[in-house]
């Protein structure tokens, strides 16, 4: 394939090839990311990646979209779109990268970002894991004045709240076409914040983000300890609120457990309404993959494979559908049939970085230490504060990262009755989405467990 129509570009191209290089490790690039080239009718503004299947184009559209842009405008300011496409495709390259778009603007006036097509609310499978998010989000993109801002959706990566947010841009715009929607990362605010800075024109950055009708930003996280792009975050919600316009944030966490930030915008944030999305129990993940099946008509998967990647991937929605984008992709390239030997084959990195059983033990060993306990407290019949909510999240842990029944659960912990653990593990997901104590120290020991 030809490359870029000019030196500036292929030169850009070389340092970013250079650092997804050095970033990604050696075996990530070279399945996924050497293959990527540059194509010759690349413009300095419009930069084009060509991938010679749809699933690699879409495997790098999911996970590197964003990282591309950055690299590119580190280098070539200029930069607006990148867009990543099959070569071997006659359709159009799609525009995966937004913000700054001109020929996506309504009749009206304002800008608007492009939303995914694939992120809509039909194609999200719901359960009680996420079924408050879904509903909330769906009710925030209805016509009329909203009943809440800003909508807070929060969990661990991979669960959805993407999907969401481009879903309610979208269902947003077709019931109100004149309308103006902007979609940003936190970390795109931050960037096109302190570039407005150094070019001494923030007037025309807070018009344009202001002037929207709906705003979505997304893994806020980032932005923790930025307190000049707080500060500017912060007099824009303020605005959306003001103004009764619709504002949705994303985060890893609860707003009051974001780390870095200033108590004023993590308390203004929380001021909306708050939904979490919990990690998917089996029936979902096994229904999430059925139903990115139903879109691949042609491709023939064994229900054996499906139980084997619902079975093992268990926490992140992104990871499981990446498994069996992965898994698809190989077997299109190699010609081979899927079975459950050539899933094992395939994905036996991810298999085994799954497998590693954590066990009851563990994890009372971890909560002990954490907060500085003897292991026999947590089996004890002491209720004091200070050893019953340790105990409630050892409880909650040994649920949510093992695979022992309730009553298991309970006789590890002084023979106590099933009832007695699902009150824990229901006591400590309603702290998490209210205490940022709670929810950090369950969040450090399960980074601790499962590391």
């Amino acid at each position: 394939m030809e490359t870029g129509n000019g030196d500036a570009v292929a030169n850009a191209w070389g340092h970013v090839r250079g650092n997804l290089r050095r970033s990604a490790g050696q075996r990530l690039f070279d399945q996924w990311l050497k293959p990527v080239e540059l194509i010759r009718e690349s413009s300095e503004a419009e930069i084009r990646l060509g991938l010679p299947s749809d699933f690699m184009a879409q495997w790098v559209r999911n996970h590197y979209a964003e990282r591309l842009l950055l690299e590119f405008r580190a280098v070539l300011p200029s930069v607006e779109t990148v867009c990543i496409e099959t070569v071997s495709n006659t359709l159009p390259a799609q525009r995966v990268l937004h913000a700054g778009d001109n020929d996506t603007r309504p009749p009206a006036g304002g800008e608007s970002s492009t939303f995914d097509p694939r992120f809509v609310f039909d194609r999200f499978v719901v359960d009680a894991s996420n079924r408050v998010a879904f509903n909330a989000a769906r009710k925030l993109a209805e016509p009329g004045v909203p009943q809440f801002s800003p909508l807070f959706l929060h969990s661990a990566t991979g669960q959805g709240k993407t999907h969401l947010m481009h879903a309610i841009g979208q269902a947003f715009l077709e019931s109100n076409p004149r309308a103006t929607a902007i979609y940003m990362p936190a970390e795109r605010f931050m960037f096109e914040f302190v570039r407005a800075l150094k070019a001494k024109d923030t007037i025309a950055f807070k018009a344009r983000l202001r002037g929207a009708d709906l705003l979505m930003i997304d893994d806020l996280q980032f932005i923790g300890g930025k307190d000049v792009t707080q500060e500017e975050f912060f007099h824009t919600v303020n605005e959306f609120m003001g103004a009764g316009k619709r504002l949705v944030i994303a985060a890893d966490r609860a707003p009051q457990a974001l780390e870095g930030f200033v108590p004023q915008l993590a308390g203004r944030l929380g001021s909306g309404l708050v939904a979490d999305i919990r990690p998917p129990e089996l029936e979902l993940r096994r229904a999430i993959l059925q139903r990115k099946l139903d879109e691949m008509p042609d491709v023939a998967v064994p229900e054996d494979v499906i139980e084997l990647l619902a079975a093992r991937i268990t926490s992140n929605v992104r990871e499981l559908e990446g498994a069996l984008n992965r898994l698809v992709a190989y077997a299109q390239l190699n010609g081979e049939a899927i079975t459950i030997d050539f899933a094992v084959q395939t994905l036996g990195e991810v298999l085994r970085h799954v497998q590693r059983r954590i066990t009851i033990d563990e994890i009372q060993r971890a909560v002990s230490a954490h907060f500085d306990l003897k292991q026999l407290d947590l089996i004890s019949e002491r209720r004091a504060v200070a050893i019953a909510r340790p105990r409630q999240i050892a409880m909650y842990l040994a649920k949510r990262l093992t695979t022992r029944s309730l009553p298991e659960i309970g006789r590890k912990f002084g023979n106590r009755d099933h009832s007695t653990v699902i009150h824990a593990v229901r006591r400590i997901e309603d702290l998490r989405g209210k205490d940022g104590e709670i929810d950090g120290a369950v969040r450090t020991l399960m980074r601790k467990l499962e590391g």
